[in-house]
């Protein structure tokens, strides 16, 4: 198993790893994307033996061939060019994401989108648009759940779009919801880290980062989003022209953590990654560390 602090401390050291690989190409097609060459990115929703997962994000980018359409033989470079060729969101955001969806998977050196749901991975609970692994009665944490999704399509009432600020008190609402309706809850910080990155990437990735803290997303592109998995581009949204960093993200992402007001909660609270499909989900209680 590995601690958060260990993870803390990869996710440092990557703003200098892209700083030197962008001084020396730019970020000009730099990853193996052999499998969408030549797509022309139009939404095709998935076919009944298509793998798709948890993340609306990932899911959207297999609809658009930005990573493979059949969501399968995934590696971290493939989505590497993928979160920047669909969303200009750069490689200090995602790498270590990346590197998780490898632990959920059955292969060393690649994966399929419906791995990713491998409960307490980078999966987590409060998701914003996917039911907790122990509420649903099928174990269902892959698919987009309308209920689940209603706190988040119904925040921030009078305006027609989301924000940091309406993003972090989603995040409170949902703790809160969570917290009453299952016993099993897993809210510890390292989960609370991943889904504040995960909210502040729909707010800058819908809106326009150079706004900074204040940055706005409006609501029907984020809907269409979670809702169909697809860019709204018929509907006017455009990817930054700034590419989404680390740093730019930032600003939103604090502001995020401040509102929710975290107060770990539920049956684990050490964070803990689970080492693949075999590995315990709290390895103190299993004494397996």
């Amino acid at each position: 198993m590995i601690k958060l602090t260990g993870l803390l401390a990869l996710v440092s050291l990557l703003p200098a790893w892209t700083v030197m690989v962008s001084a020396h190409t730019g970020y000009a097609r730099q990853y193996d994307t052999a499998p969408t060459t030549g797509d022309d990115h139009g939404f095709q929703a998935p076919g009944p033996n298509d793998a798709r997962g948890p993340c609306p994000g990932l899911n959207t980018l297999a609809n658009h061939g930005y990573l493979p359409r059949d969501g399968k033989n995934i590696t971290i470079p493939i989505v590497l060019q993928a979160v920047l060729d669909g969303f200009n969101v750069g490689p200090d955001v995602v790498t270590v994401a990346a590197k998780g969806a490898l632990i959920a998977a059955e292969t060393p050196d690649f994966f399929n989108l419906t791995e990713i749901a491998l409960h307490e991975t980078f999966e987590h609970d409060i998701s914003l648009s996917r039911e907790d692994f122990n509420v649903d009665p099928n174990n269902d944490n892959i698919h987009f759940n309308e209920t689940v999704f209603t706190t988040l399509a119904n925040s921030n009432p009078g305006v027609d779009y989301y924000n940091a600020t309406s993003a972090g008190f989603v995040q409170k609402e949902r703790q809160a919801i969570q917290n009453a309706v299952n016993p099993q809850l897993i809210n510890n910080v390292k989960g609370f880290k991943i889904r504040t990155r995960e909210s502040s990437l729909y707010v800058a990735v819908m809106g326009n980062i150079t706004d900074g803290v204040a940055t706005r997303a409006p609501k029907n592109y984020v809907q269409i989003l979670f809702r169909e998995e697809r860019l709204p581009i018929a509907e006017g949204w455009k990817k930054n022209e700034l590419m989404i960093t680390a740093d730019t993200i930032r600003p939103i992402q604090k502001e995020i953590e401040r509102l929710s007001e975290f107060q770990p909660s539920g049956v684990q609270p050490n964070p803990w990654i689970r080492l693949g499909p075999s590995g315990d989900i709290d390895p103190i209680t299993a004494n397996s560390i």
